[in-house]
């Protein structure tokens, strides 16, 4: 083996680079707070470069056969109004390929099984790390994959950088039917989503000021167009998913920490622990996904002996450009929310349709 890598967090980020790792040559450990796999059944945006990143983790086979193209998607007022599209056939021009989306139980559970092909990757759950310092000594390199208030970012750079509420209440759920419309409606301080995620089912998403009740928030869109509210009456709230929308503040100054003479290991920060982001531009789990491929070209390409380079490359190559995405992701939202809605809707409307 390579050298021994510590991987802690098993969602997205952490399951791909615990794959591209031990593809690598690495002896890989996966450590995880919770006790099961996150799986609830909402619905990941994968854009093409997402996709050739889990065709090189061996993971592809899950788009092909689950994961539905994203097309036809239109901005629209509370009316029902189109102002402007989406530009997902634009991606596909450029790619070649649509943009997907796939459930999160799908994805998280073929990662699981890719990772169990190689026989010698323990997932160890119900394991909560407090002491980075014990597990960094008893490793050559410490990943956090670690989510949005890691342990490991913390232990590495100190508790500046965190999660920074912004006002407002997000909530997703599956209707079990077809929409048959899709995109996003923006309203005054509020909008709606909605996408396909399998045939038969609407993976939706809402957010609001700060609806705390289902009853609330089948309030805030009362005569919304079709089928908005029908998504609201016709799923059950027990199913729903409510979160305070937070985003990481301030940005980091690096993703990577190095060995020192100390013996500590080296660190390298994946996913929402590196740049956790607020969903509007629907990056997160393809910024984990890259993060994850590049941290494993980087660190094949220099072997065991040049970690240290490995990670300066890894840093170079991914942290202006996800922090790029998490700026822009956090400006989309104070624009999609506004109260101010008719100069935003004036600006809308001048985009392609």
């Amino acid at each position: 083996m390579a050298g021994t890598v510590a991987v802690v967090g098993a969602g997205v980020g952490g399951l791909a680079t615990a794959i591209g790792l031990r593809r690598a040559g690495w002896a890989v450990s996966v450590l995880e707070r919770r006790d099961a796999l996150e799986r609830y059944g909402t619905a990941f945006g994968i854009h093409p470069t997402a996709q050739s990143a889990l065709e090189r983790l061996g993971v592809g086979e899950v788009l092909r056969t689950r994961a539905v193209p994203y097309r036809g998607a239109r901005i629209r007022t509370p009316e029902g109004r189109v102002m402007a599209s989406l530009p997902l056939e634009r991606i596909e021009r450029k790619a070649g390929r649509p943009e997907l989306l796939v459930s999160r139980p799908y994805l998280i559970d073929a990662l699981v099984a890719e990772l169990e092909t190689f026989g010698d990757v323990p997932l160890k759950l119900g394991e909560n790390v407090g002491d980075v310092a014990a597990l960094s000594a008893e490793n050559d390199l410490v990943v956090g994959a670690d989510g949005i208030r890691s342990a490991v970012r913390t232990a590495a750079f100190g508790p500046r950088s965190s999660p920074r509420n912004i006002g407002t209440v997000a909530w997703i759920g599956i209707a079990d039917f077809e929409s048959g419309v899709y995109g996003e409606t923006w309203g005054k301080g509020r909008f709606f989503g909605m996408t396909p995620v399998e045939p038969g089912r609407t993976n939706w998403y809402a957010t609001v000021p700060g609806a705390t009740t289902a009853d609330e928030l089948r309030t805030y869109f009362e005569g919304w167009h079709d089928p908005i509210p029908r998504i609201l009456a016709e799923t059950d709230p027990a199913t729903w998913t409510r979160y305070e929308m937070r985003h990481l503040y301030p940005a980091l100054p690096s993703f990577v920490t190095l060995a020192d003479s100390s013996g500590a290991a080296h660190i390298a920060l994946v996913g929402d622990a590196a740049h956790a982001m607020t969903p509007n531009l629907g990056q997160g789990a393809c910024t984990a996904i890259l993060d994850a491929d590049s941290l494993t070209r980087a660190v094949t390409a220099h072997g065991p002996t040049g970690l240290s380079t490995a990670l300066r490359t890894y840093d170079s190559e991914r942290r202006r450009s996800a922090q790029r995405v998490a700026f822009g992701s956090r400006n989309l939202h104070r624009f999609m929310s506004t109260e101010h809605t008719r100069l935003r809707n004036a600006l809308v409307r001048r985009l392609p349709s």
